[in-house]
């Protein structure tokens, strides 16, 4: 009788110790899982993937050129074509191929307030009319577009948005249909991310992207 007591105590523990060593191991993968999808939410966020949709097609993403009061030629235009969505509208999007938009690196997050959040920076870094009028010339060769007083030559990724004065940040914009000067649709979107930025509702990279990948789409893509 004490032989058969000892047998079924025996059985009860290892029965026991198997229960709670199943447990451990799901209670660790389970944990090892939610770790793996913390992770992996985290790192889409730091690579700040766009929403689906509002990529344009071929799209490299923006390049840092530094190029304060000069044109920087860091993009050899060749047989660019810009993307028409509603030329009712003036709604342009420059080739990305071409022109993909580009940020000074001198212009951080940390540095805002003394940068483009202060009055007057643009003028301090925009080139002269001589340098921009030359590469407008070049530009409309490039995009095939007439020289029409209501195309602007204009910074994909604005200089009040951390913009470089770079080929590959610069396009002749065509202005939405009976325009009879070169204010467009995109100033105004500009000037609601500018202030959203300084108002530090926006970071200044989540804008400069959004702007450069599609300026029609960019304040709906942040939520403004």
């Amino acid at each position: 009788m004490k032989t058969t007591q000892r047998i079924l105590t025996t059985a009860a523990v290892l029965l026991l110790l198997a229960t709670a060593t199943g447990c451990s191991t799901a209670n660790k993968a389970e944990t090892a899982t939610s770790s793996a999808a913390t992770a992996t939410d985290s790192a889409l966020k730091t690579a700040n993937v766009p929403a689906p949709g509002a990529a344009v097609s071929g799209w490299p993403g923006v390049k840092q050129v530094h190029s304060p009061g000069v044109v920087a030629m860091d993009e050899q235009l060749t047989s660019c074509k810009a993307q028409v969505l509603d030329a009712a509208k003036g709604d342009y999007l420059p080739d990305p191929s071409c022109t993909p938009g580009a940020i000074d690196p001198a212009v951080t997050q940390d540095n805002i307030d003394s940068t483009v959040c202060k009055s007057g920076y643009s003028s301090t870094v925009r080139p002269p009319a001589s340098d921009t009028d030359k590469f407008k010339a070049i530009s409309l060769r490039a995009y095939g577009e007439p020289t029409e007083s209501t195309i602007e030559l204009d910074h994909l990724v604005s200089l009040e948005l951390g913009g470089t004065n770079s080929a590959s940040n610069l396009w002749p914009e065509m202005n939405h249909v009976g325009a009879t000067g070169t204010t467009n649709p995109k100033d105004a979107v500009e000037n609601t991310l500018h202030k959203a930025v300084c108002d530090h509702k926006v970071k200044l990279a989540d804008a400069q992207n959004a702007i450069a990948r599609n300026w029609t789409t960019a304040l709906k893509d942040l939520g403004l």
